[in-house]
């Protein structure tokens, strides 16, 4: 999902900061993007999971880049394998503390930073809004991520926007152009499309369903036309 993102962004002209925690994984990166990976991407080795690092990253991003803009914020994994009452207190702390730590540390660190009518933009899957067995507590993760955005808005009165993207299944065969293979499924490409209209958008901070092509076309058709206004 990232490097459709990162290249929908690199692609409008923007300065790309992705963190990673370590430089196998930003070598990786670099790779999947092919030729997208132009000078303006900036890939930093930084654990930026908890509030210090979070906090340090941003820093950085002001003394280096002048700012922050807009933040997408795709945290999160998938889990599965037990029931409620079978997780131990590692799987509790891992998928649901550790995750949600994450994503309370980046939004203290640079929703504070962000442009006036900067776009944050979370990412979540359909099993926020819908149980799946033996996956419980990824669920009750992103269910709690959905509130935060309800939670920012009410607080932020349209200072900042804060977006949720909620999504069908992604598929991950695609080619360094980012080209799918895969008919019928939703592609990184799309999530980032959707990511850039918003930032570009004046729209307030809202849930947007992005399942299929169709829910992409009317995304990007509001978020096209709010911007134009």
């Amino acid at each position: 999902m990232g490097t459709g993102v990162v290249r929908r962004y690199l692609a409008a002209g923007a300065e790309v900061v992705v963190p990673t925690r370590t430089q196998s994984r930003a070598d990786a990166f670099r790779q999947a993007l092919g030729e997208a990976a132009t000078d303006r991407l900036h890939l930093v080795v930084h654990d930026y999971a908890t509030f210090t690092g979070a906090e340090d990253l941003a820093t950085q991003m002001e003394l280096n880049l002048g700012g922050i803009d807009d933040v997408v914020a795709p945290i999160g994994g998938w889990w599965a394998g037990k029931r409620l009452w079978e997780i131990d207190e590692a799987d509790w702390q891992n998928v649901f503390v550790g995750l949600a730590t994450t994503h309370m540390a980046v939004v203290r660190a640079t929703l504070p930073r962000m442009r006036s009518g900067g776009a944050y933009t979370l990412i979540v899957g359909d099993s926020a809004t819908w149980p799946v067995p033996g996956s419980g507590l990824v669920s009750m993760e992103q269910s709690a991520v959905l509130m935060m955005q309800r939670v920012l808005e009410a607080e932020l009165q349209g200072e900042q926007r804060v977006f949720v993207l909620v999504l069908g299944p992604v598929s991950a065969s695609s080619d360094s152009t980012g080209s799918d293979h895969t008919v019928g499924s939703l592609t990184a490409e799309q999530i980032g499309a959707v990511a850039v209209a918003a930032s570009h958008s004046s729209a307030a901070g809202r849930t947007i369903p992005v399942h299929n092509q169709a829910e992409v076309d009317q995304a990007l058709t509001f978020l096209r036309v709010v911007a134009v206004e």
